[in-house]
């Protein structure tokens, strides 16, 4: 699935050949820490992230990560596992055109990205919009965590 894991860059002029082909990311451990931290910087310390105890009680049997830290971690998913584009000087996170979240994610487990170049757009002479189509796997478990399409933007150096 990992066709180009190992291209490092892209020349633009080949994106759209690429549509159709599928990335997979490094596993990522979402531990309590990682949890505990992104409920102090969003302010969402709702019990069933940040209290093991009271979580067990739930039908999570534990604690479970915030849907919007799993997402969030496609960024550094994406790092790994998607070519960088030839004369590209920065991307943009660009937003969503669906997110679900499917299955939840507790807290010791292991996650990775899996990236469908859904589209590449050249919607300028510097810009270029990418749509993927994204699933988050969950080690062992068969439903992903989330899917979504997400869009990027490319800017190109003058």
């Amino acid at each position: 699935m990992n066709d180009l894991a190992d291209v490092k860059k892209v020349p633009a002029d080949e994106l759209k050949a690429m549509v159709g082909r599928s990335f997979v990311s490094r596993w990522l451990t979402v531990d309590q820490e990682r949890i505990d931290a992104f409920a102090k910087v969003t302010e969402d310390e709702q019990f069933i992230h940040v209290d093991p105890a009271r979580a067990s009680a739930t039908a999570f049997g534990g604690t479970v990560a915030h849907g919007f830290l799993t997402l969030s971690l496609l960024s550094a998913m994406a790092y790994s596992a998607l070519p960088r584009i030839e004369g590209a000087v920065h991307g943009v996170n660009y937003g969503f055109d669906k997110v679900r979240f499917i299955h939840p994610v507790r807290s010791g487990s292991r996650v990775r990205g899996h990236f469908t170049l859904a589209a590449a757009t050249l919607r300028s002479a510097r810009e270029w919009q990418l749509s993927y189509e994204v699933s988050v796997e969950i080690e062992g478990v068969q439903k992903p965590a989330l899917a979504a399409i997400w869009l990027t933007m490319q800017v190109m150096g003058g």
